[in-house]
């Protein structure tokens, strides 16, 4: 049975405390970052692991890309003149990288941290649904690898958390539990998953391709990414290699390494603080948004009845400290789902009747100073329903304009190209996104939901690490928070 958790307990547990985080330039590493300087001013230190050059590089990156955003304003107005001297005392910027052995650090420095390292937080990641094949396992099963050789080496570690997606499971249209991923499991059925076996593929594939230029290497690692994944039942190389490396952890943790695995859904903007709103980067919901703010798409794929399982980037971070907390020390594995489609479901109609909401009450206004009418959108709901449509409505016109390319020696060479690259990325999105757009599984939090029940909101101090998906109203988040910030954050 799990203690009572409150706020007093959280922040009482990070006093003193030594924590390595990686993936703080991300969205969610800023978050943690922020919420532990601010609820702990205490906390020993805060390492964090960023690819640079030298330490100097590493500690402007840090400068420009964390602590100089927007999202520390309530930390910058709290010390005011003094901000600059607290940040120096706690945050130390290491010049590294997870996709080397010992972390790309020296010797010297891996073993100080080793001696005096509480808790590591491993939130790096390359999130591109079609990124190259070896970049990917480089940095999201490597990367785990490297961590837990480092924190084998910490005698007095007591944690490490490893932030994975809830869609590692894959497509599943049923009731998705929070298990632990088995080494050698595929989502197709009689094939078996080698992680050695997959680097060696990668390892031949570059060897094959080293007379190649730089583009033609580029392309040929994606397509491999996308068609091992797809061997294996995963629908992108980013949940694919996730899987492989949750897999990689729950090997090479041993018997006595305390692991907490953490699994969102699609994390959206800020709900309560620091900023409300506060995003950073484009989740494949926000496409939706952007697409209808600039008018730059008519349709859209999607089913407007489908569930869309999303949560609040600050209630991850609070759930990730809480679970922190509950688990120090304990010599096992716990997997935890972020997730909103069990306890809260949200479908896509919610979001796109609060983007016509707002765009009604705050419209747009051309250069010209008129206002932009609002135009609906389309809505494809399924596959090939919007493949014929493109082909009718793009294709053809495309095929018709080639042939009169032909026929007036080259004349409309330019607007072909142009045209038919803009169609081809159109139908590789589809390609890539279409999974995301129909999913209809449902994550189970069970085990979050235990966790919650332990939660004492007794005070504003406890409400501060809420992470309780049935506290949101939808239409309110997204109307008033969730879509401005987009407005705000992603479409300067």
């Amino acid at each position: 049975m799990m203690e009572s958790m409150d706020a007093a307990r959280i922040i009482g547990y990070l006093k003193g405390k030594s924590i390595l985080i990686t993936g703080s330039t991300g969205f969610l590493g800023k978050i943690l970052v922020e919420k532990i300087l601010r609820v702990q001013p205490h906390v020993h230190k805060v390492y964090l692991l960023v690819r640079a050059i030298d330490a100097p590089s590493a500690k402007q990156r840090v400068q420009q890309e964390v602590i100089g955003t927007e999202l520390f304003g309530l930390l910058r107005d709290k010390y005011g003149e003094g901000f600059d001297s607290f940040i120096g005392e706690k945050i130390v910027a290491l010049a590294g990288d997870i996709t080397g052995e010992d972390l790309g650090l020296d010797a010297p420095t891996l073993h100080d941290l080793a001696k005096h390292m509480d808790v590591i937080v491993n939130i790096a990641a390359t999130t591109n649904f079609y990124e190259r094949y070896d970049v990917s396992l480089d940095v999201n099963v490597m990367g785990v690898k490297h961590l837990c050789q480092f924190a084998k080496q910490c005698a007095n570690l007591k944690m490490l958390m490893h932030v994975s997606t809830a869609y590692v499971s894959g497509d599943s249209a049923e009731v998705i539990v929070e298990k632990p991923l088995k080494p050698g499991w595929s989502l197709r059925e009689g094939v078996r998953l080698d992680i050695d076996a997959e680097l060696r593929l990668v390892a031949d594939a570059k060897k094959d391709l080293i007379d190649g230029d730089a583009a033609e290497q580029k392309k040929a690692m994606k397509q491999l990414g996308l068609q091992r994944a797809r061997h294996h039942g995963w629908s992108n190389s980013y949940v694919f290699t996730k899987a492989m490396g949750e897999m990689l952890l729950g090997q090479l943790r041993g018997d006595d390494m305390p692991v907490v695995i953490m699994r969102p859904s699609v994390i959206t903007s800020v709900r309560a603080d620091p900023v409300p709103g506060w995003i950073q980067g484009t989740r494949t919901i926000d496409t939706l948004i952007i697409g209808y703010a600039k008018q730059s798409i008519s349709c859209f794929l999607g089913d407007l009845s489908v569930v869309v399982d999303c949560i609040p980037g600050d209630m991850v971070a609070n759930a990730m400290m809480a679970a922190m907390v509950a688990h120090s020390e304990e010599k096992l594995q716990a997997v935890y789902q972020a997730t909103s489609s069990l306890r809260n479901p949200v479908t896509y109609a919610v979001l796109y009747r609060s983007g016509g909401r707002h765009f009604e009450e705050h419209p747009r206004v051309g250069d010209d100073g008129q206002v932009i009418p609002n135009r609906h959108m389309r809505f494809f709901s399924s596959i090939p329903r919007f493949r014929l449509y493109m082909a009718l409505a793009f294709k053809l016109p495309l095929e018709i304009l080639h042939v009169a390319n032909i026929l007036l020696c080259g004349l409309f060479d330019k607007l072909y190209n142009d045209y038919s690259r803009k169609y081809k990325f159109v139908m590789h999105l589809v390609d890539v996104y279409g999974p995301f757009a129909f999913f209809r599984g449902c994550f189970d939090d069970t085990n979050l939901e235990r966790l919650r029940s332990t939660m004492a909101m007794k005070s504003p101090q406890d409400e501060m690490f809420n992470f309780d998906p049935k506290s949101i109203d939808w239409d309110d988040y997204f109307y008033r928070t969730h879509i401005p910030g987009v407005l705000k954050y992603v479409c300067k």
